[in-house]
């Protein structure tokens, strides 16, 4: 395990080395330079390349990224301006609209009042890790209110009973999390789901918290889920289902699996504790890892009912594999994105490609930081930074040395 006695500075020269990028140090310099760059002095992230506008999921991951740096100013005023622009002061009892910014008369408002659970799960998250972590009272509260408003508005049961074949086994699904409280029901029946929504760390997290809630059941339950729409190993970004008639159908948003299903690599490579049921993930999903023993990138997007894969993925999807290539022991292919990740670091602005974009340098500071151990997690789904590294007295001590495959 790397030292956690310090953080050493990486000089400029140096990035172009891949073992460079797992070093802490040079997860506090892109951290760094991703503040300068992408988050103003209100705490607001700023997507440049899609008219300045900002999303509820940039404001959520720059929270959890603070954190893990131990900033409480800067989680603070990015807390703040969330609260107060995208949930009108009452966030906790209110879910926030998931995109803020210049409307058709060029004033800047909130465009959209409805909600994107993902964002929704990993500020509920962050708010109860940091009162937990900073032992802020204030921010569990806010966190848990935020957990019960969330399973209140978008949480549905359904009754479901998938098989894809008469030798198959036929398993239940139920709670489900949709991807919003407005727009995701088609019918009385049919919903569409986003499965790069459910981070087993934060459902187990939340379950941890809320022990009367949803959370446990949908953690043990997404194997089967993420098996049961993965025909050929590879994820889609929007999937629909049919609790009437036990099937999965192709929603609207279409058929392959791209920009949002990355992440469920990305998050499956990360390791809750010692708990069998991240095997289980890893090995619902193989269709990345064998495509890249053949391929040097993974891919733009797949056709996930034909498997067919084309284009050549951002280098953000290089770094969104690299713990899901990790765990999967695919030593030669995690290279290979470790090589393309260092040789698209920009000197001149410390970020990832030219110009980077504020998606990608997302991905790469979640893989990064959990491959340099800047954070993990333990059994029950809580957060352990780097800087927390010696231990919380509030947990037991063999789950504040659980680390990553």
């Amino acid at each position: 395990m790397i030292s956690t006695l310090s953080f050493p500075a990486i000089a400029a020269d140096r990035h172009a080395h891949p073992s460079n990028l797992l070093d802490p140090g040079f997860w506090q310099q892109l951290w760094s330079h991703y503040l300068r760059t992408f988050v103003d002095s209100q705490g607001r992230v700023i997507d440049w390349q899609r008219h300045d506008v900002t999303t509820s999921e940039g404001q959520a991951y720059a929270l959890f990224f603070a954190l893990v740096a131990d900033q409480r100013r800067q989680f603070a005023r990015i807390l703040s301006w969330t609260n107060n622009n995208l949930a009108r002061g009452e966030l906790g009892n209110r879910l926030p609209g998931w995109l803020w910014g210049r409307n058709t008369k060029g004033r800047w408002t909130l465009l959209s009042p409805h909600s994107a659970a993902d964002a929704d799960l990993w500020i509920a998250y962050t708010l109860l890790q940091a009162g937990r972590l900073w032992r802020i009272p204030r921010y569990t509260r806010q966190g848990e209110e935020l957990t019960r408003t969330i399973a209140r508005s978008e949480v549905i049961s359904v009754d479901f009973s998938y098989r894809r074949s008469p030798r198959t086994m036929s398993i239940s699904l139920t709670p489900m999390l949709l991807p919003g409280y407005y727009g995701f029901t088609l019918g009385r029946n049919r919903c569409v789901l986003n499965p790069s929504y459910l981070p087993m760390p934060l459902l187990f997290g939340l379950a941890h918290s809320d022990p009367d809630g949803p959370w446990r059941k949908m953690a043990l339950q997404l194997p089967n889920l993420l098996r049961a729409i993965s025909p050929h190993g590879f994820v889609p970004d929007w999937v629909g289902l049919d609790s009437h008639n036990g099937t999965f159908f192709q929603p609207p948003e279409g058929d392959r699996g791209s920009f949002n299903a990355i992440r469920v690599y990305l998050w499956a490579g990360f390791r809750v504790g010692n708990r069998r049921v991240n095997l289980k993930v890893i090995t619902a999903i193989p269709g990345m890892a064998n495509y890249l023993v053949h391929h040097r990138t993974p891919p733009l997007t797949v056709n996930v009912y034909s498997g067919k894969a084309e284009g050549k993925g951002p280098v953000g999807f290089s770094a969104a594999v690299l713990p899901y290539l990790r765990a999967t022991r695919q030593i030669h292919a995690f290279r290979l994105q470790m090589l393309r990740l260092s040789r698209s670091l920009d000197p001149n602005t410390g970020l990832f490609g030219n110009p980077p974009h504020y998606y990608d340098q997302n991905l790469a500071l979640f893989a990064l930081g959990y491959l340099s151990y800047m954070f993990h997690f333990t059994a029950a789904g809580n957060l352990i930074t780097r800087w927390a590294e010696r231990g919380d007295p509030g947990l037991p001590r063999h789950e504040t040395t659980v680390g990553p495959l």
